[in-house]
């Protein structure tokens, strides 16, 4: 399953429509005003879904991340020099990133790799692609795509 990942060029807060390979929307994402990062993905019928909520006054950024009303975990930023790396503390997932903060993979060790994301160069807003072989993944990755750009955006 692949997914579009497109913000919006006009917009006050972060929002974004995330689309399916053939243009249909699978989700929108509306940022809300808050201390940080505040994220909330409603489905297609645009009933809230998720939140990627971003914690404030800390050393490296972290994210928590709720699906359905319900904790799935965190979502850390981990000191490397080279290249991005993330631990998410509900599963085994490895996030990592290239040195170009362009293009990442989730990999685990039970499920082997859980999803691609790679960046589109040359559009007027941030755009991201989103591989996930196991569409039953594709809220939880969605998700780590967000707080990974929002890191980007308020750090970088």
């Amino acid at each position: 399953m692949k997914m579009l990942f497109k913000q919006r060029l006009f917009s006050w807060f972060d929002s974004y429509d995330i689309y399916a390979e053939d243009g249909s929307t699978l989700f929108t994402v509306e940022g809300k005003l808050s201390w940080g990062h505040c994220l909330h993905i409603l489905d297609a019928r645009g009933e809230h879904i998720g939140t990627v909520q971003e914690k404030v006054m800390t050393f490296l950024p972290k994210f928590e991340l709720y699906a359905y009303g319900e904790y799935l975990g965190c979502l850390q930023r981990e000191f490397t020099l080279f290249t991005p790396r993330y631990t998410f503390d509900c599963s085994d997932w490895e996030i990592e990133g290239n040195w170009t903060e362009w293009d990442y993979t989730v990999v685990s060790p039970s499920q082997g790799l859980v999803a691609s994301i790679s960046k589109e160069l040359f559009n007027w807003t941030d755009t991201y692609v989103i591989d996930v072989p196991d569409p039953a993944n594709a809220l939880c990755t969605l998700m780590v795509a967000l707080a990974i750009d929002a890191d980007k955006c308020s750090h970088g």
